[in-house]
């Protein structure tokens, strides 16, 4: 199948461009909805079934009924955030909030969304559902603190590498011990370090931290305190990797990813900083998946 046709290229332009938008320009985009009227703002993410009928459509896989989804899903997320932003001013999280947070990540973690696309493509369901979730909670929702501003800073790179070294001893004494990380000394070479970085930066890490750090540690903080919520978001980001690498529970996996979270959580929660915490996460993948893996 190919892969890289006229079709999948418009789709994965549409899928990054609110993403990307967002990312480098909040508060431009912010004003920009949030001046458009109530029905518009409520109805635009219905657009987000455009990549799936593109990609699908040419693939020859359509189905109305997964188109009738990537429409109504967003719009459904983006009235509940829509009326949330009304009710909850103090932004301490009502039951819809978590009520989204958990049909996002149990949709991206199950993958409950993967098969109606093509093989090797189903990244377009996760920056789908992540625009879904952007649009809600950053723009109609307005959560304060969420912190997703990839325009980074040296202070953003400073605070996401501190945290590599805090967390790299523990890693590779758990990790060693318990037969899950495994040195080799193979050098790739510069140019796929950094392409592996950033593309690990922008698909892997950013969604990630924006969902467990920005939205949920940041709307759990407001009900648990500081501590309390690094703790729990950390240990849920740890459970949200049971199933990689394994048909089982891979109680490893959880443990490292777990005390991954910790750190992670840090690096957001110094300057809350989605851009800080995924220097941190980034830079963990990069070198387990190129020395330790």
């Amino acid at each position: 199948m190919q892969l890289l046709t006229p079709a999948n290229f418009i789709a994965a332009l549409l899928v990054l461009a609110p993403y990307l938008a967002v990312a480098f320009f909040p508060q431009a985009m912010a004003a920009r909805v949030r001046a458009l009227p109530e029905w518009v703002q409520l109805s635009l993410p219905a657009a987000l079934c455009i990549p799936y009928s593109l990609v699908a459509g040419s693939a020859g896989i359509f189905h109305w009924e997964w188109f009738a989804l990537y429409a109504a899903l967003p719009v459904a997320i983006a009235s509940l955030l829509w009326r949330a932003a009304r009710i909850d001013l103090l932004q301490r999280g009502v039951w819809s909030d978590f009520l989204i947070l958990a049909v996002l990540g149990l949709a991206v973690d199950l993958r409950w969304f993967e098969s109606p696309w093509p093989p090797h493509l189903a990244i377009f369901n996760k920056i789908v559902l992540l625009d879904a979730g952007i649009y809600g909670f950053v723009l109609l929702r307005g959560l304060e603190g969420t912190g997703f501003d990839l325009r980074l800073r040296l202070r953003d790179a400073a605070i996401g590498l501190r945290e590599v070294a805090f967390y790299t001893p523990f890693a590779l004494a758990l990790g060693l011990s318990l037969g899950f990380l495994h040195l080799h000394g193979a050098w790739p070479g510069l140019a796929p370090m950094a392409g592996a970085w950033i593309f690990t930066f922008f698909f892997i890490a950013v969604p990630e931290e924006l969902f467990f750090r920005g939205w949920l540690q940041n709307l759990l903080e407001k009900r648990m305190g500081r501590n309390a919520a690094l703790f729990l978001t950390a240990a849920l980001f740890g459970l949200a990797h049971f199933n990689k690498r394994t048909v089982s529970f891979n109680w490893r996996y959880v443990l490292l990813a777990a005390v991954a979270g910790v750190f992670y959580g840090r690096a957001w929660r110094r300057d809350r900083r989605v851009g800080a915490s995924a220097v941190t996460h980034a830079t963990v993948d990069a070198i387990w998946s190129l020395w330790l893996k």
